[in-house]
């Protein structure tokens, strides 16, 4: 009996995708002449069903679950497009008549905003705006400046003439005051300070001319992503509040930097909170020489509970994906006093694991 070879039939992929179409499951005719105007910002993903919904007939044989590029990956090539942050265009070569593409240069989410092609990394390193509030960490005195690390690209630069000197006095830097550096900040010591300027290098330039910048002290520092990406600390109308704690821990300050650096530590009364009022006369009894102190205060044990609930709060929202915001933050920690209750020990802080599940899903719910 003779033998039959068949031929094996052709596997149809399911990762294959035409060139011209986008690497996002959408298609171009929402953003027709007939459609209406407005930036469409939208994120590709099962949680956006109106981008699910723009599949072309063409592209359905790949998959269409995937929201995620990653560096290389050709995203178009139909010239209806135009590149953003996060993607470069490959050169053709003259020998190839293929159009150039859009590549993406980093790994993350593919956004579109009308015919803007961009891509938010999952992670990145935070990009200084002028006016953001950044935590800092001193990692280098030089002679007229600090360097400061505040989760950029670059060490951040903190002149001796952008702080207030102790008693407030305003004057011209001299020599002495360079000698004295180092009673100011020292290696090691965590800032809160505001992004004056930007240079042409990428670095920024800090300040703490103000009484409610300076050294910190008499807290707990929490480092979690920023504005660079994914889940993290997100910009809001307020990075700076103090919140009552609850179980008698007193007030408690919480900081947001922008950087995704955060604060939470024991109130303590400034001359600028006081009934006083701070002007150019009286600065000078305002400022003193405790505002470059590293000695803490004495914290009692209800404080330091409540501070360590709030650190738990922050790390279980960037665990589960949520903004870290002052609403996220109150609203995360009322939940967690509730969820101590419930248990029947109120001095239960701990946030991880199922607990912190548990309480990002209590504030979707929301």
């Amino acid at each position: 009996m003779p033998i039959t070879i068949l031929a094996p039939k052709p596997v149809r992929s399911t990762h294959s995708k035409p060139a011209t179409h986008i690497r996002n499951p959408s298609s171009s005719s929402i953003d027709s002449d007939d459609a209406p105007g407005g930036a469409n910002l939208a994120s590709p993903g099962p949680g956006n069903p109106d981008i699910m919904d723009f599949i072309s007939s063409t592209a359905a044989t790949r998959r269409t679950d995937v929201d995620i590029v990653t560096p290389g990956e050709t995203i178009t090539d139909d010239p209806q497009w135009m590149r953003g942050h996060g993607t470069y265009t490959s050169q053709p070569t003259s020998s190839s008549d293929t159009l150039p593409a859009i590549i993406s240069s980093v790994a993350g989410t593919l956004t579109r905003t009308n015919k803007l092609l961009s891509v938010r990394p999952l992670r990145a390193r935070y990009t200084p705006e002028v006016g953001d509030l950044v935590v800092g960490r001193i990692v280098e005195v030089q002679a007229k400046r600090w360097r400061v690390d505040v989760g950029a690209t670059q060490l951040a630069s903190l002149p001796l003439s952008a702080i207030n000197l102790p008693g407030g006095i305003l004057r011209k830097r001299t020599e002495t005051d360079e000698l004295q550096i180092r009673s100011f900040f020292a290696e090691g010591d965590l800032l809160v300070a505001e992004v004056q300027q930007l240079y042409q290098d990428g670095g920024a330039g800090l300040h703490t001319r103000s009484l409610k910048y300076g050294k910190l002290r008499n807290g707990v520092f929490v480092a979690v992503a920023g504005m660079g990406g994914g889940g993290g600390v997100v910009r809001s109308r307020r990075q700076v509040w103090t919140l009552d704690a609850a179980n008698g821990g007193g007030q408690v300050d919480v900081i947001l930097g922008v950087n995704g650096y955060v604060w939470i530590s024991k109130h303590v009364e400034t001359p600028e909170t006081a009934n006083t009022t701070t002007g150019i006369t009286n600065l000078e009894e305002s400022v003193s020489a405790t505002m470059y102190s590293s000695q803490n205060d004495q914290i009692g044990v209800e404080t330091m509970r409540e501070i360590a609930r709030l650190r738990g709060v922050v790390t279980a929202l960037v665990e589960n994906g949520l903004r870290v915001d002052e609403d996220m933050v109150m609203r995360g920690y009322h939940e967690a006093v509730e969820m101590a209750l419930l248990t029947g020990d109120a001095d239960d802080i701990y946030l991880g694991g199922e607990k912190g599940e548990q309480l990002a899903a209590a504030l979707m719910a929301v």
